[in-house]
């Protein structure tokens, strides 16, 4: 199969193209660097010409409120160049419980991203991870000093980016879901444990001090940043870690 990947040169988007092509298929990277613009148009109509899927991985340069605006704007530039394209799946990467958090701005974005799609003309597929293992640096750096790290204790399943890049460029190449697949890590944690985990693997000696008002995480009401009936992965933390 011919697949557009746009996004496809960041975390993501770059491991699904590998997966993708060593499968066979044949999976090319579309961004602003290969001069296509999502909030622009430019340069759409020639990325998804011919393709039969279109995976899209773009994100919001911010967290705020113009999260929102980004995605009504990708989307329909996007859905608009797959249509006329001929485009027959068209496939994004959201976040598992994303419509349970609306106090977050970006959350909110994603599911207005997820029902322009359902709502959208292309048989479609939507699949959530749950939070990336890969960002737990940026989670500790938001409400850190040198000697602790405040964070609340939220439960997390983290997965691993390589096994979201997996699941993404499966559903990509298979049958459109017409709805959501969740996918999440092996194992759940609390997000001061997984700090503590952290900082003792990398052999920092900061305290993480278990504080329910710190971070973007202390919103999040109850575990519905998890789920155990999802897609689990193979990757734990602690040999991701490793």
């Amino acid at each position: 199969m011919k697949v557009a990947v746009i996004g496809g040169t960041g975390l993501i988007g770059s491991q699904v193209v590998r997966d993708l092509n060593a499968a066979g298929h044949e999976a090319v990277p579309h961004s602003q660097s290969t001069g296509v613009d999502v909030i622009s148009g430019q340069g759409l109509d020639g990325a998804v010409a011919g393709a039969d899927v279109v995976v899209n991985l773009t994100n919001s340069p911010t967290f705020d409120e113009a999260s929102l605006a980004f995605f009504q704007t990708s989307m329909d530039s996007l859905l608009g160049a797959a249509r006329k394209g001929g485009v027959g799946h068209f496939v994004i990467l959201s976040i598992v419980g994303a419509d349970q958090v609306p106090e977050l701005d970006y959350y909110r974005a994603k599911v207005l991203q997820e029902n322009i799609l359902a709502a959208g003309p292309i048989p479609y597929s939507i699949v959530r991870a749950t939070q990336f293992m890969e960002f737990m640096a940026a989670v500790l750096s938001w409400t850190a000093d040198a000697d602790t790290v405040r964070l609340p204790a939220t439960p997390i399943q983290p997965i691993a980016a390589a096994d979201v890049a997996a699941a993404v460029a499966e559903v990509a190449v298979g049958s459109p879901l017409g709805g959501i697949r969740n996918i999440a890590g092996p194992e759940i944690l609390p997000l001061d444990e997984l700090g503590r985990i952290t900082l003792s693997r990398k052999g920092d000696h900061r305290t993480v001090v278990t504080d329910p008002t710190a971070g973007m995480f202390a919103v999040v009401k109850g575990d519905v940043l998890t789920d155990r009936d999802a897609r689990l992965a193979p990757t734990h933390y602690a040999d991701w870690l490793s």
